[in-house]
């Protein structure tokens, strides 16, 4: 039976030696530290279906590259439809021009060769999804427009749905405006049932949100990035007086890094929750030791298109083991 798909990420170059290799599979896992911290158990996650189209942000259609199926794979998992869901990241934002998004380039349905997204990876593995990648993320979305962007994946009939979304969440001009954890886990779960209440077949994937710590490591030495945080007032929350060493700017990092890891854990939480159809990457995302390399020149914030790649690169393995299943198998 086709299942659907429905993302919300973006992709990247690939630099595997740099962030650590995804596991096969999460389970149950909490946030890992990017570096140093501690990475918890990976959780598995249920996947809900959905009809895919690539779309640009605000739902209008992508044309999409034909690539060859892959030969002799056994007849199992097939998606139609793949709809991405979040934020800017999966949307492309930045990724091949001044502040705009850039569909064609997202590691979740981008349909540019360069990034390897999902979308182009099912299609080598003989997913009939063909110019069906849908990609209704939107820049500077929280996860309190994810419920409307899920359904409308519903509404598409989506097969396989990705998930990223929380960076704006913490992303904030005062640390006090954050999106509390409990909330954040309710609009999770939400829009998760939004899903399987209208594509009960469907599968979905969620990505960690991206440590926003590593992003002032990688950029607060570079005038320019530091330039582009200030006049574009980029993520004051994490990013704000970069150079700063006082107590007060480091505890206020600390406090928002935890917040980012406080989703991840609601993340695995709620992926858990809705059983096998869900898959969490494990904080593969969340602990990726990304370079300034891999972060847009036009922001120092969003993905590359090496970005991309790496993302597709990070989350994908977790869940082609779906293309092997048997024929006819179900998973609830």
């Amino acid at each position: 039976m086709a299942g659907r798909i429905v993302t919300v990420l973006t992709g990247v170059v690939t630099l595997v030696a740099v962030c650590p290799a995804a596991p096969a599979r999460a389970a149950g896992s909490r946030p890992v530290e990017a570096g140093t911290a501690r990475r918890a158990a990976p959780v598995q996650a249920r996947v809900a279906g959905a009809r895919t189209g690539i779309r640009a942000a605000g739902g209008r259609p992508v044309r999409a590259r034909a690539v060859a199926a892959g030969r002799g794979a056994p007849a199992g998992w097939r998606p139609v439809v793949m709809v991405a869901v979040g934020d800017s990241i999966s949307s492309g934002f930045n990724a091949c021009g001044w502040y705009v998004p850039c569909p064609a380039r997202s590691w979740a349905t981008g349909d540019d060769e360069r990034v390897r997204s999902h979308y182009l990876r099912l299609l080598g593995g003989g997913a009939p999804v063909a110019g069906h990648g849908v990609n209704l993320a939107v820049p500077g979305a929280t996860s309190a427009d994810l419920a409307r962007q899920m359904a409308g994946a519903v509404a598409r009939r989506a097969d396989y749905v990705t998930v990223l979304v929380g960076a704006q969440d913490a992303c904030v001009a005062d640390e006090r405006q954050m999106t509390p954890v409990d909330v954040y886990r309710r609009r999770v779960a939400g829009a998760l049932e939004t899903l399987r209440a209208g594509r009960p077949d469907a599968r979905v994937f969620l990505a960690s949100v991206p440590d926003l710590r590593r992003l002032w490591q990688v950029g607060r030495n570079s005038v320019a990035a530091r330039a582009f945080w200030a006049v574009g007032r980029i993520c004051p929350s994490m990013l704000a007086r970069p150079r700063s060493t006082a107590p007060a700017d480091r505890e206020r990092r600390d406090r928002v890094r935890a917040r980012v890891s406080g989703y991840n854990s609601a993340l695995a939480q709620v992926c858990a929750a809705y059983g096998p159809a869900c898959r969490f990457d494990g904080n593969a995302l969340f602990g990726c030791r990304f370079t300034r390399d891999q972060l847009s020149k036009w922001d120092f914030f969003h993905p590359s298109a090496s970005g991309q790649r790496l993302i597709a690169q990070l989350t994908f393995p977790l869940i082609e083991d779906w293309l092997r299943e048997p024929a006819g198998e179900r998973v609830t």
